[in-house]
């Protein structure tokens, strides 16, 4: 909660704020996030309007998570803009386009819920370690990044199975001949 008092009601106020905050929790997707109590940089300018008070803003932050291909761990940094309009209570009117509007509650501000949609929407869908991260071999789990001529032998379709046994008998019968 951000205090705005100090503005008053007066249209065309306006205070720069920075500070640091700890993150939230759950502010991130399932493969990338911000971790839970790690700083959070926000510079802030409050500007009192006459429906309310202006917050625009960004905020930088530190993100763990983990290759969508290979999961591998990443480290990177965002750093977002944003900007919202909280109403002063007696501003708020009965319709629908109020019902998701921010709303100043004894003169505070939260930030919490801008900040989480801004952060949220910047991170990419499917974090990857590198742009041509190769993932891992769909049949043994290997890394290929680190292991880039990995390969198998092909497999062999069951349903021929049987010719591939066959083969590897007359190959025996002929081995002995050819020994004499």
């Amino acid at each position: 909660m951000l205090d705005t008092r100090e503005l008053g009601r007066r249209p065309g106020s306006q205070r720069q704020v920075e500070l640091t905050v700890p993150a939230p929790a759950d502010l991130g997707i399932e493969v990338l996030r911000v971790t839970e109590g790690s700083p959070v940089g926000l510079d802030l300018r409050l500007e009192a309007v006459m429906e309310g008070v202006l917050v625009t803003g960004t905020a930088e932050a530190a993100l763990e998570g983990e290759c969508v291909r290979c999961l591998e761990p990443i480290t990177d940094e965002v750093s977002v803009r944003f900007q919202e309009l909280y109403l002063y209570p007696d501003h708020v009117l009965d319709s629908e386009d109020d019902d998701e509007a921010s709303v100043l509650e004894d003169d505070l501000l939260d930030l919490e819920p801008v900040l989480r949609d801004a952060v949220v929407l910047a991170l990419p869908f499917q974090p990857l370690c590198m742009d041509d991260c190769p993932g891992l071999c769909p049949e043994c789990g290997a890394r290929l990044a680190d292991d880039p001529d990995h390969a198998h032998e092909a497999a062999i379709d069951p349903r021929w199975a049987a010719l591939t046994t066959l083969e590897q008998d007359q190959q025996d019968q002929q081995d002995p001949e050819q020994e004499s």
